[in-house]
């Protein structure tokens, strides 16, 4: 499965995300993602992007298949935060086939702060190149909880 671990300059990026976000100040979509640890049972939060599509919103994981993600599936629920404002959800794994106007409309929103970890990837790569990468990046649509 792939994943790309992040580097120290991203966790201090992140951090700061994570903090503003925290306080009720939203980066183009930012969440701060709190999930219960599969292994430790504790809650784990990190930086998510929540976005729109047709309507439902999504979870889109860049750098493939994280700690969060497997917390994610594994605990079969999370909450979603902005400031004081908390969101419980369940995730609904897309399907590999599904994801390809996900992972299009995810790199036009933030190739600026994530297209390192797209592989060369960019949004406007052929369908095939996207489709074939798909599983390489897990989305989630976001159903209320």
């Amino acid at each position: 499965m792939r994943y790309l671990a992040p580097k120290r300059a991203a966790n201090i990026f992140n951090d700061l995300a994570k903090w503003l976000t925290a306080r009720g100040i939203s980066l183009m979509g930012s969440r701060v993602l709190a999930v219960r640890g599969r292994k430790s049972g504790e809650v784990r939060t990190t930086i998510v992007n929540l976005f729109t599509y047709e309507g439902e919103r999504y979870l889109l994981a860049p750098r493939g298949h994280t700690q969060w993600v497997r917390n994610l599936r594994a605990a079969g629920e999370g909450e979603l935060r902005l400031g004081r404002r908390r969101q419980r959800f369940v995730p609904v794994d897309v399907a590999d086939a599904d994801k390809e106007p996900l992972i299009r409309l995810y790199l036009k929103k933030w190739a600026w702060e994530t297209g390192a970890f797209f592989d060369g990837l960019k949004a406007g790569s052929p369908r095939a190149d996207i489709e074939d990468a798909a599983p390489g990046f897990p989305v989630f649509r976001i159903v209320a909880g």
